[in-house]
This record gives C-alpha cells, sequence and structure tokens, in this order.
C-alpha cells in the first residue's frame, strides 16, 4: 500500500503555480498506481479546500480514464480531517487526526448522508449534510496513530487502516523523537494495516516492510522524486524471513 500526502506549500512559485505543479503530481502519482492520496492542505479554508478538491477528483479521475487496461489499481482520494468535504466532492474517504470524529461516527455520518443521494447537492461549508451522487457508500478511513495504543484503539473504531508515525527522525522536524521499528512491530500486531510514515526513504522503507508495516506513507518520497520510479522500487521490496519471527 502505498499513500502519497501532499503538501503543496513544498513547491515553488505563487499560490496558483504551487496548485499547478500539485494537480500535475496528483495525476502523476495517480497514473503510477499510487494506492491512496491524502489533500492535506490545512491552511486553506473550508471553500479553498472544497474548490481544490474538486480539481483533485478530476485530475485522479483524468489520469485513470488514460490508464485503464494497464494496471488494475485504483487511486482512493483521502481528505484530511475533513469528511463533510470528502462527501460533497466526492472523495474516496478521510484521513482522521487524533482529535477528529471517530471512525465509527464518520461512517454513520457518510452512511445517511449518501443515502439521501438524489436530495440535492450542498456545499460543505452550507451547514447542511451534503449529498453527492458519487460519493461512495462506504469510505475509506485512515487514522493517524503515533503509538501502538493508538493502532488498537483505530482497529477497535473499524478504522480501515493506521498511519504510525514517525518511524524515523525527519530531517526538518529534529528533536522531534522518533517511535522506531520497535513500536512499529509492535503497532503492526493490532490486527489492522499499518502504514509507516515519517523519514521513510527508499533505503529505510525494506526495514519497514520487515517490522510488518503493510504499506509507506510519505510526502517528500512522492512529491520531490518520479514517482514511476518510486512506486516500482517500493513494489519490488519484499520482507525477508524476520518478519515473521
Amino acid at each position: 500500500m502505498l499513500y502519497y500526502i501532499t503538501d503543496r506549500a513544498a513547491f515553488a512559485g505563487d499560490e496558483p503555480a504551487r496548485r499547478r505543479q500539485l494537480l500535475d503530481k496528483i495525476a502523476e502519482a495517480a497514473r503510477c498506481g499510487v494506492d491512496y492520496i491524502q489533500l492535506r492542505e490545512k491552511d486553506l479554508s473550508v471553500r479553498e479546500l472544497e474548490q481544490l478538491t474538486r480539481e483533485v477528483v478530476n485530475a485522479v479521475a483524468k489520469a485513470q480514464r488514460l490508464t485503464t487496461g494497464h494496471r488494475q489499481r485504483a487511486t482512493a482520494l483521502l481528505i484530511n480531517s475533513r469528511a463533510d468535504v470528502a462527501l460533497a466532492t466526492g472523495a474516496d474517504g478521510v484521513h482522521l487526526r487524533s482529535e477528529d470524529l471517530r471512525p465509527q461516527e464518520v461512517r454513520r455520518i457518510w452512511q445517511r448522508s449518501a443515502s439521501k443521494c438524489g436530495a440535492g447537492t450542498h456545499s460543505a461549508g452550507s451547514g447542511q449534510a451534503p449529498a453527492r451522487e458519487n460519493s461512495p457508500r462506504s469510505p475509506v478511513i485512515a487514522v493517524s496513530c503515533h503509538s501502538p495504543a493508538d493502532v488498537t484503539q483505530a482497529a477497535a473504531e473499524a478504522a480501515d487502516f493506521a498511519v504510525f508515525a514517525p518511524v524515523f527522525e525527519k530531517k526538518d522536524a529534529r528533536g522531534v523523537p522518533s517511535s522506531g521499528l520497535g513500536a512499529l512491530r509492535e503497532a503492526c500486531r493490532a490486527g489492522i494495516p499499518v502504514l509507516a510514515l515519517g523519514g521513510i526513504t527508499l533505503e529505510n522503507a525494506q526495514s519497514c516492510f520487515d517490522a510488518g508495516a503493510a504499506g509507506i506513507a510519505a510526502i517528500r518520497l512522492f512529491q520531490e522524486s518520479d514517482i514511476a520510479t518510486v512506486v516500482e522500487k517500493l513494489r519490488n521490496v519484499t520482507p525477508s524471513i524476520s518478519r515473521s519471527s
């Protein structure tokens, strides 16, 4: 499982230029078979995020139409924290932070709203429950986790998978303690797929898979690289015998 987390602020130029680069990178990720894209643009207002999400939904759909017949993997778009925006725009699901609604609550709201399809469409900021014909009835729900206990809780609350971080120290976050491979290994015993995040490189990805990770989540690894090359190398990584020990 490969999970690209966006950060348009890392691109050069003014806001329109950064958005163009972001959409191009998202389309590249979808063409290359990245399983999940998390739109994580926390500085935008709800209205701005909704507008950008609609553009991203279209970019992903177009990219996947161009690759139909070449691969079976479909890229799912998750919106960071904002289930209302995900519903209003027809995204595939949501990535929840620790302070957000619980996965079971989001699922109930989502399914109730999806059942109202045809009752009208609403903006995420309208104050009404949005219902979109292209919103899936069962959302994909990922949860940010920072300890094995967090992962156990996410599993109990019916999340689809956990994103566990930080596994390694990040270059731009010196002083933030990393969890390490031992904690990742423990988290992977919780009975839910766990993706490793935080300082992940092509060189240390193998150790994450050996610890039991179901996949890799990253910003820079995807956003600052040729995604086709990254995907090919990560798909070819196979856990060593030590994973079962």
